[in-house]
């Protein structure tokens, strides 16, 4: 039985792709500094925990609410973000690595942001730390395509976990306004997405970004009314 492990698991997005794995039929490891799961560290300043023999690495730990325009932005907040987002997500494949290496198979899935290639006014560290997790990826895909490793970003728009789902009502309908499907994502879709990736099938995609925004990115200006 292939070994996942998940950071950044105990609600949301997380714990969705944790429920997908094991579904599918993998042993999951949990990660979170929110207790609730196997692993209780905060990926800015603890150690790592034996992780064991990891096949399927999800780096999905984020912090996500660190809200202030560049200009406005101290160092604290800047390196909260990266320490976890960005050098966090490299400690946690990294130890996974070895294992992978060794026995010739691995897949390593990085859960970025659509703010990694549009940018987030007010989230200029979290947009940069997303946008890093990117580089590093491609990187991780290079090195290791020939010893049976895969290594793909996946990057979701707007998803409708409980925190932003207790986001005031005006500011979730500005969101929703925005989104050509007219809704946000489900959790499991996300986890969908991830699942295929780490499966035995998707052997031949690496380096990767994938967008899965609902076509949040498209440019839907028209013209004319005929496109409705």
């Amino acid at each position: 039985m292939r070994k996942a492990l998940v950071t950044g698991a105990a609600a949301g997005i997380g714990a969705a792709i944790a429920a997908r794995l094991r579904r599918d039929g993998l042993d999951v490891a949990t990660l979170d500094r929110a207790p609730g799961c196997d692993h209780t560290v905060d990926l800015a300043v603890d150690p790592l925990p034996e992780l064991g023999e990891i096949d399927v690495c999800v780096s999905n730990a984020a912090i996500v609410d660190t809200v202030a325009p560049a200009h406005r932005m101290t160092a604290e907040q800047w390196d909260g973000d990266i320490e976890v987002n960005l050098t966090g997500a490299f400690r946690v494949v990294q130890a996974c690595l070895p294992r992978m290496r060794e026995q010739g198979w691995g897949r390593i899935v990085v859960i970025s942001s659509g703010a990694a290639r549009s940018g987030l006014p007010g989230q200029v560290a979290y947009s940069a730390s997303k946008a890093g997790l990117i580089g590093m990826m491609k990187t991780l895909a290079a090195e290791n395509a020939r010893r049976g490793i895969t290594a793909n970003a996946v990057l979701p728009g707007m998803v409708a976990t409980e925190r932003v789902k207790r986001m005031p009502t005006e500011i979730v309908d500005r969101l929703l306004s925005t989104q050509p499907t007219g809704r946000m994502a489900e959790p499991a879709e996300v986890a969908a997405l991830v699942a295929f990736l780490a499966s035995e099938e998707a052997g031949y995609i690496t380096g990767e970004a994938i967008a899965i925004d609902g076509g949040g990115s498209l440019n839907t200006l028209s013209l004319t009314r005929e496109t409705r």
